[in-house]
């Protein structure tokens, strides 16, 4: 936009045409100090680079050049007056305000701020003699903590998971214990895989007032550790009855046994003996090993030089079970094994090969015939590629969920109180069955073990497992 103020002058010249040049007038806001000015005021769109700022108005002040602009008007020719347009340039600095574009970016407040996860630990056989089935549950608690936080967290809160290997034994299981909970500051455990570690972990978690709550820690001496100590996995002192059962409702009435030397392989004996025993049956021979043994020839032919009808194998490792089995074979034995889960694992029945053919075993009902269970066996394989015991990593995923549950009620990670009573209200149904829940001992109620009788090499599936399912465990 152009203004011009202009000076009128009276002259006597009759008929004379002045020509004069139209002043040029520079870019900008012009102010001038004398009445005889000419402003301009020039818009002007500045292309900039976008700033990112938290508060909105950004000016800037650019210096210019002048630019001088000359325009002509022709004067009217009056006989009277002419009317004169004067000249005048105006160096000044023409201030710019430059537009700029303004990206937001807000400062968090209480409602935009990420939610803290609920932090929970576990510990669980990552390494040594229980890292074959160690794996697989550390593997399907993950799943489902990976699952729980597709699905949005725990009331929009994630869930994070600390791992530590307790392995196999009681002084490892101390040491990751205190690692979740000094350092950690872990109120929940989930674990431990075996019984010697939760054996060891389970009366400093009691007098901490810390939760642990395992799978596949199967000991009878673990009931009656404490008031903050639970199971989904079945106690052994069932095992024993289904076990002892099983071999009399079979004919077996002279009975040898091999154990491994850990809390959990001489509980399995225990219970089968006393139950066997019960019944009528009699004990001839009784062997026992270490956990690094590689060879167990001397113990087996002590024990087939009792005769016995069938041999009662309770292993910790599966390289140790499948050898066993293996071995007594090579050397000549053509009776029947019986045993807990173990030697029925994957890395077992590899190591052991046709040796195993036959086998029977009580271990808890392996098919997850909810579909829960059936939903989480195809999920677990499509992300890992296969399947190994598989209820012992429905437990563990169970676990997760219940785990979830409960922190969905008690709002706090650290309310150690709170979840205790949660599992103690809880009826769940999961993976590993429907409508269980816990007694005044922390022992899962509502779960049952099966027989089940391993096939033939060429009979062995994925899908199978390699063995078949017989069914409840019989009553004599």
């Amino acid at each position: 936009m152009i203004r011009q103020f202009r000076n009128k002058i009276v002259l006597p010249v009759k008929r004379s045409i002045w020509v004069v040049l139209l002043s040029v007038i520079s870019l900008g806001l012009l102010a001038c100090p004398a009445p005889e000015t000419i402003t301009v005021v020039e818009e002007r769109e500045v292309p900039v680079e976008v700033e990112v700022v938290r508060e909105v108005e950004v000016i800037k002040e650019t210096p210019v050049e002048v630019e001088v602009v000359r325009e002509v008007e022709v004067i009217r020719e009056t006989p009277v007056e002419v009317e004169v347009v004067r000249e005048v340039e105006v160096p000044r600095e023409v201030t710019v305000v430059q537009e700029v574009q303004v990206v937001a970016t807000p400062t968090p407040g209480p409602a935009m701020a990420p939610k803290e996860p609920f932090v929970i630990g576990a510990m669980d056989a990552v390494t040594g003699i229980g890292e074959s089935y160690g794996t697989v549950i550390v593997q399907a608690k993950q799943m489902a903590v990976d699952d729980i936080n597709a699905a949005g967290g725990i009331d929009g809160r994630p869930l994070h998971l600390i791992i530590e290997d307790s392995k196999c034994n009681g002084q490892d299981a101390i040491t990751a214990y205190k690692k979740l909970t000094d350092v950690d500051n872990v109120k929940i455990i989930l674990g431990t895989t075996c019984s010697g570690a939760m054996l060891g972990a389970a009366p400093l978690a009691e007098e901490d007032g810390v939760v642990m709550f395992s799978a596949s820690a199967t000991s009878p001496d673990i009931e009656g550790a404490g008031d903050y100590i639970f199971r989904t996995a079945i106690n052994d002192a069932q095992l024993g009855v289904d076990a002892g059962n099983t071999m009399w409702v079979d004919g077996v009435r002279r009975l040898a046994t091999i154990n491994e030397n850990t809390d959990y392989a001489e509980g399995v004996q225990r219970t089968s003996v006393e139950r066997f025993e019960q019944l009528g049956g009699e004990v001839v021979a009784v062997e026992k090993y270490g956990s690094d043994s590689i060879d167990f020839r001397t113990q087996l032919t002590k024990l087939f030089a009792e005769d016995p009808d069938a041999i009662l194998l309770a292993a910790q490792s599966e390289f140790t079970g499948g050898t066993i089995i293996k071995q007594a074979r090579e050397l000549g034995f053509d009776g029947t094994f019986y045993s807990e889960v173990v030697p029925t694992g994957t890395t077992a029945l590899e190591i052991a090969g046709d040796a195993a053919t036959g086998l029977k075993a009580i271990i808890p009902s392996p098919d997850l015939e909810t579909q829960k269970g059936a939903d989480f066996l195809n999920s677990f394989r499509q992300r890992y590629g296969y399947v190994t015991l598989p209820w012992f990593i429905g437990s563990a995923y169970d676990d997760v969920q219940i785990a979830a549950e409960c922190l969905s009620l008690t709002g706090n990670d650290q309310d150690a109180d709170g979840f205790r009573d949660c599992l103690y209200d809880i009826t769940w149904s999961g993976a590993i069955g429907d409508n269980y829940s816990f007694d005044a001992n922390g022992e899962v109620v509502g779960l049952a073990n099966a027989v089940i009788e391993v096939l033939p090499i060429s009979e062995r599936t994925p899908l199978n497992n390699g063995y078949k399912v017989l069914g409840p465990a019989p009553t004599p």
